[in-house]
């Protein structure tokens, strides 16, 4: 199969070190043209939809700022191209539903690369969880993101162009996890602030949410911390604890899942799940076997994030 990559900043080169194993990556796209020399041996474009036009992958991955890829997603589905779309599926509420409609419109799938559910630890807590009912649940990310990092594009910390902060970006995927393994909340309340870098970002760096649903949770993040700590999740099961972390997990007393070395193909916090997703993403379309992390899916944790903006404090479904 040939691909195509939109967006060739942090992420996009990501992709490109896994597609080879799986297909052939054609062309790539992004709007600094000195971004495309590093890769030269395929085509290189600056205008995304003449790049569909011409190439006409039969995969793209969309690896762009968040609020590019509503647009990005309708217009790859609507000339019939499986869509890889990185995180998150959108930010605007309105979003999700004309996503899902061209999603079921197309013949083309719609792939959502929540790459941590791949990881060996969170897969084994998955299964162990199976038949089981949760009593409880609590995660939390405390990371560290100075000016640097939001000056780094000029997207970052804007709500007209990121979506939000730590809840929307550096958090998703641990609340993700969070609601994947707990069951989707019905309601949530929620405390969000900006507790540093006021002057400048207009998002917040801060968040609490009390999650109500078949398994209640709580969860915590923020990217005001010294330095970066390790995601961690804690649930309660069957009257038994379960510590997961990104490198082991105990259950009970008892190592159950450990993985040695966390080898990612770019930041450490990204974890080892892409290659794992991309190649499951390739065999579903070889196969026409649905990807099971499809547009529903990835709104799923959206709608959370755009619940506990809402919230302000208050209980509002989600």
């Amino acid at each position: 199969m040939r691909a195509a990559i939109i967006g060739y900043g942090v992420i996009g080169p990501v992709h490109a070190k896994v597609i080879p194993q799986y297909g052939e990556l054609a062309a790539i796209c992004d709007t600094d043209p000195t971004k495309l020399a590093v890769i030269p041996d395929v085509l290189h474009y600056t205008d995304y939809r003449k790049m569909l036009d011409e190439v006409h992958p039969d995969v793209v991955h969309i690896c762009t700022p968040h609020y590019l890829h509503t647009e990005m997603i309708l217009e790859a589905l609507g000339r019939g191209i499986h869509v890889l779309c990185e995180k998150p599926l959108c930010i605007r509420a309105e979003d999700i539903e004309i996503i899902l409609e061209a999603e079921q419109k197309s013949g083309a799938q719609l792939g959502v690369c929540h790459q941590n559910r791949y990881n060996s630890t969170n897969r084994a807590v998955k299964e162990y969880l199976e038949g089981k009912k949760v009593d409880c649940a609590v995660g939390q990310v405390t990371w560290h993101r100075d000016a640097a990092y939001y000056a780094s594009g000029v997207w970052r910390g804007k709500k007209e162009t990121e979506g939000g902060g730590v809840l929307i970006n550096q958090a998703l995927h641990t609340l993700d996890l969070l609601q994947w393994l707990c069951g989707m909340p019905e309601t949530v309340t929620a405390n969000i602030s900006t507790l540093m870098l006021k002057k400048e970002i207009e998002v917040e760096d801060t968040a609490a949410l009390l999650c109500r649903g078949n398994a209640d949770f709580t969860f915590y993040a923020t990217t005001g911390s010294a330095k970066d700590c390790p995601v961690e999740i804690t649930l309660r099961a069957n009257g038994e604890w379960i510590k997961l972390m990104p490198r082991y997990t105990v259950i009970g007393n008892r190592f159950t899942a450990f993985e040695e070395k966390i080898k990612p193909l770019g930041k450490t916090c990204y974890g080892n799940g892409h290659e794992a997703l991309i190649a499951d993403f390739y065999h579903c379309i070889r196969s026409g076997k649905k990807f099971w992390i499809d547009g529903a899916e990835g709104a799923k944790v959206i709608r959370l994030i755009l619940a506990a903006y809402k919230s302000c404090g208050n209980t509002v479904k989600v």
